[in-house]
């Protein structure tokens, strides 16, 4: 259920993504003659009065068709209500609704976890130090065999015991053995596994072996006093989550060697969420706002095929007060769609390797 529930978070984002393109046409008047999610060959459809709405094979993506696009449209060219023919300001707003759909709906998950699990009141520690992610699978701590979810319980045969000061002890132990081994024990599940990592010297000079760091403990929630505490408390949530994933891309476009395998694509993203929320059901209102907000900021990227390079279409043709020839546009977003697919299957292939279901069957 827990794989089901990821894989579902997944395509209601997509399904948001496309409704906010979809409504900001229609709310302008503007035709729109497909609303599809996925790709590929049409499981199902149903046409509207003007628009076709389908599902199909691959639920990776999806799109919003115009008129302008379709060669048997019987729309004349010349109809202001096309897309093409609408001021710079109404396609902006056409290409750019997606990303506002996602992150309002990001906000809104924020506003609904608040609201019925409640607001956090306070943490129980327990001992150890959880690993919610392993950065790289060539960091240090992945060749030791430490994996996402583990709780680290001892460290250099001291116990890491549940109070302030424990993800510290265990910083220090691993700052100060640059390339020396660090006997770790783990808990994974019911089970108490030791192993034995090499930290290595992180870009600032500091020993680390390649994992996110976090206390291990339950929170208890309590009943948020009124709405107004369930929409302050949302939109903290929400800017601090935004905030760090707009660093997170910074980063990865600062130093992409070092970051490119952190990339994940949706075979690994079902298997986070699907982990997250095996744990702990609530953890599936975070995985959905990141997973929003991130497929927001992917798509203004100003890449091909992506929303941002339609916008920079659009700022191009604002500058030059007219638009670039069809052919270049063409070519170019022709060429963007093709490196995103391939990106999109490379990544699929690795992150399938990556399963410890597959990687068993290998052994």
């Amino acid at each position: 259920m827990s794989v089901l529930a990821a894989i579902a978070v997944l395509a209601l984002l997509i399904v948001v993504h496309e409704l906010g393109h979809f409504t900001a046409a229609r709310l302008q008047g503007i035709h729109v003659n497909r609303f599809s999610i996925g790709f590929g060959p049409i499981l199902w459809k149903y046409q509207g009065a003007e628009t076709e709405y389908a599902l199909r094979a691959f639920p990776l993506g999806g799109f919003v068709g115009f008129p302008d696009d379709d060669p048997d449209s019987k729309i004349p060219e010349n109809d202001p209500d096309l897309l093409g023919n609408r001021p710079i300001l109404d396609r902006a707003i056409v290409i750019s609704a997606g990303v506002i759909a996602n992150l309002v709906f990001a906000y809104l998950v924020f506003v609904v976890q608040f609201g019925t699990v409640g607001v956090p009141e306070s943490f129980n520690l327990q001992p150890g130090v959880v690993i919610p992610q392993v950065m790289s699978d060539r960091s240090p701590a992945a060749e030791a065999g430490i994996k996402a979810g583990d709780i680290i319980i001892a460290a250099e045969g001291q116990p890491l015991e549940g109070n302030e000061n424990t993800i510290q002890k265990l910083i220090q132990i691993i700052q100060a053995s640059p390339n020396q081994p660090v006997d770790l024990t783990i808990q994974r599940f019911d089970r108490e596994l030791d192993v034995t990592v090499v930290p290595e010297a992180g870009p600032d000079g500091n020993a680390v072996i390649g994992v996110q760091l976090q206390p291990n403990g339950t929170v208890t929630y309590r009943r948020a006093k009124n709405p107004i505490e369930v929409l302050t408390m949302a939109a903290q949530e929400f800017q601090g989550m935004l905030e760090r994933t707009i660093q997170g891309f910074a980063t990865l476009l600062t130093n992409f060697s070092s970051m490119a395998s952190q990339v994940a694509g949706p075979v690994k993203i079902v298997e986070q969420g699907a982990g997250l929320v095996s744990d702990n059901a609530a953890s599936l209102f975070p995985f959905t706002a990141i997973i929003s907000i991130n497929l927001a900021i992917i798509n203004i990227l100003p890449l091909p095929a992506l929303d941002g390079g339609q916008l920079a279409f659009l700022l191009i043709e604002a500058l030059r007060g007219k638009p670039l020839p069809s052919r270049v546009q063409e070519n170019v977003m022709q060429t963007g769609l093709f490196l995103l697919l391939g990106l999109g299957l490379f990544l699929i292939v690795r992150d399938t390797t990556q399963l410890e279901v597959f990687q068993q069957f290998r052994q």
